[in-house]
């Protein structure tokens, strides 16, 4: 369960077209080495905690952003 959410986010935190022209949000871009590192210490985190709840809210909000630009 835990791996899955490392690669929801990590897929999350893809690039965006910059050449898009939408009345949507900026998604924010993260280098390969800051999403590997996040990878690391999200794997760390109890899948029980309340941290991982709020990343996967995180991570459908980057997907509905993605669908709107």
């Amino acid at each position: 369960m835990l791996l899955a959410l490392v690669l929801t986010l990590l897929n999350a935190c893809g690039t965006v077209s910059s050449e898009s022209v939408s009345a949507c949000p900026p998604i924010k871009e993260y280098s390969r080495e800051f999403q590997d590192k996040l990878a690391d210490e999200i794997a760390l985190i109890d899948e029980t905690s309340p941290i991982i709840t709020f990343l996967k809210d995180y991570a459908v909000l980057r997907k509905q952003l993605e669908v709107c630009r």
